[in-house]
């Protein structure tokens, strides 16, 4: 285990004032944040799990390597999110569904991995949201290095502990913790613009004459 660094103990976002995120579209959210912290493409819901809403525990690894992400999950509270920068490589799961077993058990809600996953079904089957670049069969080494609760790189955002991630078809956000309540504030303001421009684009449709066939 000495190959795994973990940071002190971190504040974590309080749930009573992300709560409202839950509601309302990852898109919405990103809008909030003037896009700049919505994870690329490539990072995907795999699972048939609920929306995503929870608190980063972040995790740094060596490609192909899981050693920390175990060691990570002692530190996880109930809310958490794994947040892994498994550095791209798609050539080794670093979660499955024993990994999967110790999330339900510990309370973490989902997990978003730069990289690749596997036993998809059987996580679905948890309830859990998983996000990550690719499937495959083949299982991760466990020999470290690591660090835990470092700030971390994840589908071209850089995520620090701490921060709450907003997820759910369309991918993933980042709201830095300090930013909760501004995004909070900002989401009800963006929802209702939108619902007057569809109204709009609604009534004109409504209106227009039917053509002649």
């Amino acid at each position: 285990m000495d190959s795994v660094r973990i940071t002190p103990a971190w504040e974590r976002a309080a749930e009573a004032k992300s709560r409202r995120l839950r509601e309302v579209p990852a898109a919405n959210v990103g809008d909030a944040l003037q896009r700049m912290t919505v994870m690329d493409g490539g990072i995907r819901l795999l699972t048939e799990g609920p929306a995503l809403l929870g608190n980063a525990l972040t995790v740094d690894v060596r490609s192909g390597d899981n050693l920390a992400i175990h060691r990570a999950l002692d530190e996880a509270r109930p809310g958490d999110v794994l947040v892994v920068n498994g550095h791209g490589d798609m050539t080794r799961a670093l979660i499955g569904d024993l990994i999967g077993e110790i999330m339900v058990n510990t309370g973490v809600v989902g997990a978003v991995i730069d990289g690749a996953v596997r036993d998809v079904q059987a996580l679905s089957g948890m309830s859990l949201a998983v996000y990550a670049r690719a499937v495959t069969p083949a299982g991760p080494f466990k020999e470290g290095p690591g660090a835990i609760g470092v700030p971390v790189a994840v589908g071209g955002v850089v995520v620090a502990a701490g921060d709450v991630l907003v997820g759910d078809a369309d991918g993933v956000v980042v709201v830095p913790r300090h930013r909760v309540q501004e995004v909070v504030d900002a989401v009800d303001r963006i929802g209702e613009k939108e619902k007057e421009l569809r109204q709009r684009i609604l009534s004109a449709r409504t209106s227009r004459p039917a053509l002649n066939r």
